[in-house]
């Protein structure tokens, strides 16, 4: 008890002391600190007296945020500090339990091993650390200091990711956190129902997140509650914990095409910079430090090491995954046939629950002939009972599932007359090591027809459906995507809905567009009574556009009204604009008058713009006062625009003052910019000046965006040291960009590094260069060390080169070998070229593999060209199978550039090939059969 309170007393002076160490340091008397925290005089005054009670959340975070000083570290001491005397912490609300009351299999940790040991629990095998878990341990260390971290694990299956999770928490339950794993009805419902609810010092499970993030549903709206619970100051600390597989993470983060629709923003910017990776295989520190645990009597490792110490995958034999695969290897054909299309559903990412009736009618074409005349009238009763037995007390290959059925009530997204499809008949799961298994050895293959006839005739859930159109339209099977976009659509499928409403448009067949698009908004698609407004302009019913305008707002979509209105002010019909503008500003949205406003201006009606404006007051406060204050100041009422800034900064809301900098640069008011990004400086947000310059930037006025980034530097902005470097460099302007970038460096502006030492180089420095260039590979600039090698290569020091090189290719980075053997290609070594491509190439380089591929062809060996190709597309880059089919097309070889193309279609990249797949379509213009020959016209 004693030692509890003692400890509960530190905390509190500790918090005492930070805040009155630094109001001291401010120079600031406790009035003077309550006006820059909106406090009072008597809340700060009892918040610093060493003999008061433990000061409010708000209070500790508005002294914090006003003294400069971390607010999530003395939120965490005023945490501490009012931890009830014996020890534990006040009731903290929110979701989970403590982490103490976890066992790890509930968690999805593998079982590993074939029995359970004395007590009745599953045994887990001693764990090893790899590299991985530094990045956890210290995400857990963060997490227990007070600030709100989160970390996803990246790796294959039974890689060891839940393990290392449930191992890095075991800290956290010695401080009384707790664990939440959303998991019912379903993973993403649970997530989207109760984030907000997550209370403090709460680890936050989101094993496989591909369940979340990867909803069609819910997985943005679960990113961006991540994100607030992650940057709410007064709510965390939290801990995010999430473990993905490498082709879930490359999908969520790799950057949408030009124009194409981008599905996962809000997930990419979540993930980016917070993924880690776990290797396939312990490396020989890991298998040493197994070894050691199987020496001092882990009897699971012993065994694993058995088998798996050659390859390195000890938790995959852990897993259960050698048996799998002998069970998938050594399975009879109809066995086998099933396997094949459970591997080609779920790479082909339809759903984890397969209907029996899909897999049996799909599996048919996976057989040869004469294993498909053999076949017995119980063929599939026998397949199936083969896959369901478990193997070395684990996994079975495709095991029966029981989905719950889902019974939410009815919503804007399913209405009552168009419930969601449930799952019919018999359910099966394939094996997750044989899934992995899957996509990568199947990888070139194209489902055969009886797959596409299956999911035709069986799938249910437009979301699968959804899924194999675009699939089948990435292999250029388009009579198959054609007809499952329809299925897709008659099961209510908003997104084949919209797109077949668009075809419709196209050839002028507006009633059935306006037919499928009125189908998708019964189905809770607000957004699409716009495209149904459309059609009520282009028809000149505007009052029926008007009134699906209405229907959205009702609905809570305001963006149909304000998108409305400002078609029609661009079509000149400002009453009809402004209607609409207030109608959806009744409905509490102002974003439509707001911006007719700024159009308004920006057509240089600055009358009309401030009239708006003037009715915006009331809805949006400080952004239209401030606003108003410009043009006032601007036809020179400057006693007007005074009582206008002073009614805006009375709201303290400095966010909308740096908001309006933007509308005023936006609507060409450079003057008006400048002026509020400096007044948003003098009130403490310099930010507002350093945006602006990089919009004046952006426009081409180098003059002004200099001015605005001294002016931004001086304000404390060291960012805005880097682009002056920058503007300097461009300029010709070399000592003056070297002077900032240095002052930059000097500042913690890591990447000026670079540039500097680009121009120590170009100066002939290059001692100075290289150090320079190493520090920037220090601080994450990857090209660093390779210029570092260009820089030796070039000094005609070969072996210094190449032994940075390999340096570089041994800590992970085989591009560095890559980027010297193009240095010896272009001074026409291509030997020595070759010999680094290969050696990078052996490291995992698709980078080599590029420029093997080209150099083999250079040199008439097509046949290893086609294989190299084939490797870099199996890591991720297709672009060399392409380039072989366009130079045999260039070459006169009309039947080898078909066999490239048909094998990007067939590993599912024709539409993502430049210009737009336009090659394909070329070929073959009614798509491919899914056996490879050209489909008949169909259309």
């Amino acid at each position: 008890m004693h030692e509890a309170d003692n400890s509960r007393g530190q905390a509190l002076a500790e918090l005492r002391g930070r805040l009155e160490e630094a109001r001291a340091r401010a120079r600031l008397n406790q009035t003077v600190l309550a006006g820059k925290a909106g406090l009072g005089r008597a809340t700060v005054g009892k918040a610093l007296a060493p003999d008061s009670g433990v000061p409010s959340a708000n209070t500790v975070a508005c002294l914090a945020r006003a003294l400069k000083l971390p607010v999530r570290e003395l939120l965490e001491l005023r945490r501490t500090a009012v931890e009830e005397a014996d020890g534990h912490p006040a009731h903290l609300p929110g979701p989970g339990r403590p982490i103490g009351e976890w066992e790890p299999h509930e968690l999805e940790v593998h079982p590993a091993g074939p029995g359970t040991v004395a007590s009745g629990e599953r045994a887990l095998p001693g764990y090893v650390e790899r590299q991985h878990d530094e990045v956890l341990a210290e995400a857990v260390r963060e997490a227990a200091q007070g600030r709100s971290r989160i970390v996803v694990l990246v790796g294959s299956s039974s890689t060891g990711k839940t393990r290392a999770c449930w191992q890095a928490v075991q800290p956290l339950a010695t401080k009384r956190w707790r664990l939440w794993h959303p998991f019912d009805p379903t993973r993403a419902e649970a997530a989207l129902e109760d984030l907000r609810q997550v209370g403090p010092r709460t680890v936050v499970w989101l094993n496989e997140a591909q369940h979340y993030f990867g909803d069609r549903a819910c997985g943005e709206r679960i990113a961006a509650a991540v994100h607030r619970l992650l940057t709410d100051e007064q709510g965390g600390p939290v801990l995010v914990l999430g473990t993905l597989w490498p082709e879930y993470a490359d999908r969520y983060t790799a950057l949408p095409a030009p124009n194409g629709s981008d599905p996962h923003t809000r997930v990419r910017e979540l993930l980016i910079g917070r993924t880690v990776a776990v290797p396939d295989a312990f490396d020989a520190a890991a298998l040493a430090a197994a070894t050691l645990l199987a020496e001092g009597g882990d009897p699971l490792l012993a065994d694993a090491l058995t088998r798996a110490r050659d390859g390195g995958r000890i938790t995959q034999d852990l897993a259960g995954a050698p048996e799998l695969l002998r069970r998938y290897e050594q399975a009879t054909p109809p066995a086998r046939a099933l396997l094949h299309a459970a591997m080609d559903a779920r790479r082909l990412f339809v759903g984890f629950h397969l209907p029996q009736t899909f897999l049996t009618d799909a599996a048919p074409d996976y057989l040869s002939k004469d294993d498909y005349d053999q076949l017995t009238d119980d063929w599939a009763e026998q397949a199936y009972a083969e896959l369901a037995k478990p193997g070395h007390g684990k996994q079975a290959p495709l095991r029966r599932v029981r989905p719950r059925p889902q019974r939410r009530p009815p919503g804007p997204h399913q209405p009552v007359d168009h419930p969601s499809p449930q799952p019919a008949g018999t359910m099966f799961r394939l094996a997750d090591y044989l899934e992995q298994h899957g996509r990568s050895t199947r990888r070139s293959l194209c489902p055969p027809a009886s797959f596409w006839h299956a999911a035709h005739a069986h799938l249910t859930d437009p979301h699968d459906l959804d899924v194999l159109v675009e699939e089948a339209e990435d292999r250029h099977r388009l009579e198959w995507a054609h007809h499952l976009r329809h299925r897709a659509a008659s099961l209510g499928s908003v997104n084949a809905l919209y797109v077949l409403a668009g075809m419709r448009e196209d050839v002028d067949d507006r009633a059935e567009a306006e037919n499928l698009y009125r189908r998708a908004a019964d189905l809770g698609d607000t957004d699409v009574l716009f495209n149904l407004a459309l059609l009520r302009e282009a028809a000149n019913d505007r009052e029926g556009a008007d009134d699906l305008a209405r229907q959205a707002a009702d609905l809570g979509n305001f963006k149909v009204l304000s998108d409305l209105a400002e078609l029609r002010e661009e079509a000149g019909d400002h009453e009809g604009a402004e209607a609409l503008g207030r109608l959806a500003a009744d409905h509490g949205s102002s974003t439509a008058l707001y911006h007719l406003a700024m159009m308004r201006e920006e057509a240089g009606d600055r009358a009309s713009a401030e009239s708006l404006y003037e009715q915006l007051v009331e809805h949006v406060g400080a952004d239209a006062l401030y606003c108003l204050a410009v043009i006032r100041e601007d036809r020179g009422d400057q006693a007007g625009a005074e009582t206008l800034y002073q009614r805006a900064d009375d709201h303290r809301d400095l966010d909308a003052l740096c908001r309006v900098v933007t509308v005023r640069h936006n609507v060409g008011d450079w003057k008006g910019a400048e002026a509020l990004a400096r007044r948003a400086a003098a009130h403490g947000r310099p930010d507002a000046l350093h945006s602006l310059a990089l919009s004046v930037e952006r426009m081409g006025d180098v003059k002004g965006a200099d001015g605005l980034y001294e002016e931004a530097a001086n304000h404390g902005i060291t960012e805005a040291l880097y682009r002056l470097g920058r503007l300097r460099e461009k300029a010709k302007d070399l000592k003056g960009a070297e002077n900032f970038y240095r002052e930059a460096v000097e500042h913690g502006i890591t990447e000026a590094f670079f540039p500097l030492a680009v121009l120590r180089e170009r100066a002939g420095d290059g001692e100075d260069a290289e150090d320079l260039y190493r520090r920037a590979a220090e601080n994450g600039e990857s090209a660093g060390l390779r210029r570092v090698v260009t820089l030796r290569e070039r000094m005609g020091d070969r072996e210094g080169a190449e032994s940075l090189a390999r340096q570089l290719a041994d800590n992970g980075d085989p591009n560095g070998l890559s980027h010297l053997g193009h240095l010896r290609e272009t001074t026409g070594d291509k030997e020595s070229a070759e010999s680094l491509y290969r050696q990078a190439a052996e490291r995992g380089s698709a980078f080599a593999l590029n420029f093997l591929a080209r150099l083999r062809e250079q040199a008439g060996d097509l046949k290893e060209a086609e294989r190299l190709a084939q490797l870099a597309d199996d890591l991720g880059s297709p672009d060399p199978l392409y380039r072989l089919g366009l130079s045999r097309e260039k070459a006169g070889d009309r039947e080898g550039a078909k066999h490239f193309f048909r094998q990007v279609a067939d590993r599912g990249h024709a539409r993502n090939m430049p210009p737009d797949g336009s090659a394909f379509s070329a070929w073959w213009p009614d798509g491919l059969d899914p056996d490879g020959l050209p489909t008949p016209p169909w259309r």
